[in-house]
This record gives structure tokens, C-alpha cells and sequence, in this order.
């Protein structure tokens, strides 16, 4: 079963057809979308979201890029609201947490207060992280080693070797999907084909990083069925077989995910 693990399907992008988006990634074949917060503003929409269909699964948590609008209140209302929600299946993590070292003119050292506060706030709730790692990778899997989170995911990676199987170590998967459609994309194509079995998973990043057929155009999770084609291309390996090893490896990673699997009607074959 395709399992988007990274899709911001709360996106103002999608506000005038987000019950569209939707049925149409569950008809091409997605059994289970993961959306995850970027700030506190939005906690409420995805919870909504994830509410009214039991294949969505959501996290909570304050992304890099919004560290600096945030105060250290926001952090006691996400300690709340992951409190409150706890009992929720649908929640599946913190996130999208991380630290962005490549978008200019933000505090990084406000993003590794906050990284490591949410961090810790995973490992009090034993709950896996979802993480936005960009050109910040070794800060990174230094928080890993010292917080040691309940693993989760490395999302939209783009690091070396070295630094993957750094978080494999730790129980992090790596997400891939969009960029690694494009011909020139020789870096992730390499860490496609190279990697473990159990390195993988799959995302969209919707509305973002749209893959090479709908260059700088909306991305939507529906793209996914092709992105799982193009990945099982790189690997050379057969379509079903990918679908199933990343869904496992998914909800490996994401243990509460198997429910909205299981609620979608889809098996969930070992990796």
C-alpha cells in the first residue's frame, strides 16, 4: 500500500478543493496520507483534517522556518496539545521539526533551542519525530544521539551515505519523493539505489517539491503512484515490492500508522 508519510494537506494552496485532493490521492492509490503542523496556528486544521477521514494521520510540532515567530509559550501550548491528544490514534508524531540552515536570515541558534525542545518533548511523549534537515545534517544526528527520540523520519533527505545509515543507527527512515524524479537528480538517485531495503520511505511534501512532470505546477499526494514508479525504476526493482517494503518501512518508523492503515482495508506485508 503507497503510504505518503509527508504531505501538508492543510496548505492554503488547497482551500478551495481540499476534499478533491484528497479522494483523488485515495484513488490513485494512497492508503494512508501523514500531515504534519508547522506551527501552533495550526494545530487545530490538522487535527480537522485528520478527523474526518481515518486514512490521515497527523503530528504536532513547530517547523525550523517558523521558529522565529514562535515564543517559548508556543512551546508549552504544543506540550498541551500533544498532551491532550495523546489518546487520539490518528496522532502519529512530533513534527515537522528540524533545523534549515540553507533559507537565509533566520537565528539558527533559535532553531536548535527549539529542535532540541521538541526533541525532548518526543522522547516525554514516545513519540517518533518527523524532520526537515536541510543543509543541517550532523547538528542534526548530534540532537539524535543526545535527546534519542523514538526514531521517525529524515524527511526529503539529501545527505551522504555516511550520514544515512548515521540515522538508520538511530531508527530514522529517509524520506524521498519529488526531487528525485528529475534526470539530474544523480546525488538522490545514487542514495535510492544504494541504500538499504530498509532505508526507505515515500512522500509527496505536497503542495511542495513537485515531481519533474509537473515542474514548479502544485504537487498533490496523488502524485505519489507515479513517484513510487520512478523510485522503483531507480532501485530496479519491481513496483509491488517497493510499495510494500516502503509501507512497512513507514509504519516500522511510525508505529501508530498501522491503525490508519488497517482502517483503510489495506494489508501490511513485513519488510
Amino acid at each position: 500500500m503507497l503510504i505518503d508519510t509527508h504531505c501538508h494537506l492543510d496548505a492554503g494552496e488547497y482551500d478551495s478543493d481540499r476534499d478533491a485532493v484528497r479522494e483523488r490521492a485515495f484513488a490513485a492509490g494512497v492508503a494512508a496520507l501523514v500531515v504534519p503542523a508547522v506551527e501552533v496556528g495550526n494545530i487545530a486544521k490538522v487535527r480537522a483534517i485528520a478527523a474526518a477521514d481515518a486514512r490521515i494521520g497527523y503530528a504536532l510540532g513547530i517547523h525550523p522556518l517558523y521558529v522565529d515567530r514562535a515564543s517559548d509559550d508556543d512551546l508549552r501550548q504544543l506540550r498541551e496539545a500533544l498532551a491532550s491528544s495523546i489518546g487520539d490514534p490518528a496522532l502519529l508524531a512530533v513534527g515537522e521539526i528540524g533545523l534549515d540552515f540553507f533559507e537565509p536570515g533566520f537565528d539558527r541558534v533559535r532553531q536548535e533551542r527549539f529542535f532540541r525542545a521538541q526533541l525532548e518533548l518526543a522522547r516525554e511523549f514516545g513519540l517518533p519525530v518527523l524532520m526537515h534537515v536541510r543543509r543541517s545534517q550532523d547538528l542534526i544526528l548530534k540532537h539524535l544521539r543526545s535527546v534519542r527520540p523514538p526514531g521517525g523520519i529524515a524527511h526529503a533527505f539529501n545527505g551522504s551515505l555516511q550520514q544515512a545509515a548515521q540515522y538508520l543507527a538511530q531508527g530514522v527512515a529517509l524520506g524521498f519523493g519529488g526531487a528525485m524524479t528529475y534526470d539530474r537528480a544523480l546525488q538522490l538517485r545514487r542514495l535510492v539505489r544504494e541504500l538499504p531495503p530498509e532505508a526507505h520511505v515515500l512522500e509527496t511534501d505536497a503542495p511542495d517539491i513537485a515531481p519533474e512532470w509537473i515542474h514548479r505546477r502544485r504537487n498533490e499526494p496523488a502524485e505519489l503512484a507515479r513517484i513510487a514508479r520512478v523510485f522503483a525504476e531507480v532501485r530496479g526493482e519491481a513496483l509491488d515490492a517497493v510499495v510494500a517494503r516502503t509501507a512497512a518501512n513507514a509504519c516500522r518508523v511510525l508505529p501508530r500508522l498501522r491503525g490508519a492503515i488497517e482502517r483503510s482495508g489495506g494489508p501490511i506485508r513485513p519488510a
